[in-house]
């Protein structure tokens, strides 16, 4: 736990959040927000103990004192203890890796896809894709919104 600035202890929740491509961030937060299967999640210090999927979509990490952050998360697995969560990303970027222009371009062949569709497997995939290229592209939308109120 940190103090603030009278001296009163905060709490804080550990964050580590890893993905194949290595280590993605690890710090304090008083909060995080987080793409659940079944909806958004927000996670607070001595939250209960969970274990669930995660959609793709953007986490975000707040801390007193420090500047939100936000990575995008094409899904995975989400562990919450009282005092740590963990990301196990299947791919996570981070704020300034997203490209809208590239994440517009997938989710046009993604829809492209899903219209050439024959088979149940090939439908499956193509919806899949687009609901990742969709995510993507809502997210860096939202990253560049909050980036020109900057």
């Amino acid at each position: 736990m940190q103090a603030d600035k009278t001296g009163r202890l905060m709490a804080t929740i550990h964050v580590e959040i890893v993905s194949v491509e290595g280590h993605i961030f690890s710090g304090d937060a008083n909060l995080v927000i987080c793409p659940g299967k079944m909806g958004d999640l927000g996670i607070a210090p001595r939250h209960a103990p969970m274990l669930t999927a995660l959609r793709p979509g953007e986490v975000r990490i707040q801390a007193d004192g420090k500047d939100e952050v936000f990575l995008y998360v094409t899904g995975g697995l989400l562990e919450v203890q009282p005092s740590q969560v963990t990301i196990l990303a299947d791919t996570a970027l981070r704020e300034g890796d997203l490209d809208e222009t590239a994440a517009e371009e997938a989710r046009r062949k993604a829809e492209e896809a899903l219209k050439g569709a024959t088979g149940r497997e090939d439908l499956e995939h193509a919806q899949l894709q687009l609901v990742e290229a969709a995510a993507r592209y809502r997210a860096a939308q939202k990253l560049k919104g909050k980036r020109k109120q900057l």
